[in-house]
Parts: C-alpha cells; sequence; structure tokens
C-alpha cells in the first residue's frame, strides 16, 4: 500500500495557496497602479494649477466689507473679467485687488456725495457699505483710454484706486486675473462677487 508522505501539501491545499498568492499579487498591483494615477494626477493638477491660478492674501482694508485682511482668495489669470469683477492688478512692486468700475471707452464720473455714474447712468453697488469721494485727485469726469480699467476699491473711504492720479487707470497688461473664490476663513468659503 503507498503511503502519503504528510509532509507534501494535498492539491487542494496548493490551489487555495496559490489563490491567496493570486489575489495578494493583484491586490499589490492594485496598489501600485492607484498609487500611480494618484501621483500623476497631482502632478498634473499642480502644474494646472502654477499656470492658471494664484493664491494671494488680503492686505489692507480697501476691499472691506466684500474681502478683509488676512483673506486668502483664488486668482484665475485665463477668466474674462468685466465691470463690477474683482480683479488683482500689478502696480509697480504691489498687488493691488480692486472692482472694475470701467473699461476701456468708458467716461466715469463721482459726484461730491460718492455717487458714481459710467457713462452718464448712475452705478448700482450693493457690494459697498458706505459712499464716499475719497481720495480724488483724477480729473473727472475721465474718459478710460482703450485697453485700460477704472478700478476702484469697495471701501471707498480708504481705499487708493484709479481715483488718484498716482495710480490712474489699469493697463490691460498690468492685470493678474479675476478674484474668483475664498479659501479662507473657513467660515466664509465660497465665490467672490
Amino acid at each position: 500500500m503507498a503511503r502519503v508522505d504528510d509532509r507534501i501539501p494535498s492539491r487542494q491545499v496548493l490551489e487555495t495557496q496559490f489563490q491567496k498568492a493570486v489575489r495578494k499579487h493583484d491586490i499589490i498591483r492594485a496598489v501600485f497602479i492607484t498609487m500611480g494615477i494618484l501621483v500623476t494626477v497631482s502632478a498634473a493638477a499642480a502644474v494646472t494649477a502654477s499656470l492658471f491660478i494664484q493664491i494671494f492674501r488680503i492686505d489692507g482694508s480697501s476691499m472691506a466689507d466684500t474681502l478683509r485682511e488676512g483673506d486668502l482668495v483664488i486668482v484665475m489669470d485665463d477668466v474674462a473679467f468685466g465691470k463690477g469683477d474683482i480683479i488683482a492688478c500689478r502696480y509697480e512692486e504691489d498687488i493691488l485687488v480692486k472692482r472694475v468700475i470701467a473699461t476701456g471707452g468708458d467716461e466715469v464720473d463721482i459726484d461730491e456725495d460718492g455717487n458714481v455714474f459710467v457713462n452718464g447712468s448712475p452705478l448700482e453697488e450693493t457690494y459697498i457699505t458706505e459712499k464716499a469721494l475719497g481720495s480724488c485727485s483724477t480729473e473727472l469726469p475721465c474718459r478710460v483710454p482703450e485697453g485700460e480699467n477704472f478700478v476702484m476699491g469697495d471701501h471707498r473711504t480708504v481705499s487708493i484706486d484709479s481715483r488718484s492720479a498716482v495710480i490712474g487707470c489699469i493697463d490691460d497688461n498690468e492685470i493678474i486675473g479675476k478674484v474668483i473664490f475664498r479659501i479662507w476663513p473657513m467660515r466664509e468659503l465660497g465665490t467672490v462677487e
């Protein structure tokens, strides 16, 4: 009578161990594929973000109450902007965050009470809490040159903007992008208007 050696595993044991090894290999392979996908997506997101979006910290109170000192905002450079939008722009060594009031060809006037008129029509400004002429050395009415923008801060009494002859209208080439989203503070996370 033939004897079966107890040290040699049976066919069923071998098949079970083989199936476990295959599953383990599949799991490890799936983990490596997932990690590769995550690394690729993260790298693509980082490259895309560095090319099209920037994050800025708001300094000063010229955009209060819409934006306050310390807020972090996302600025996209490939997004069209227009009247009423908030933009980030270069001015000498600084970055200014202001609201576009008028664009090339428009005429801007501001009365003593701080009412703003674009092309003779009063501007409806639901985003400001207090009207003020502020520090205005620009000759009014002001015709905005083509390719430029008349910008103002929402906190009119303190904002230094296109009302100042030193800053004047902002050239399209100096605009970094449109402020689209606030990411800090978390309680105010959301789009910026």
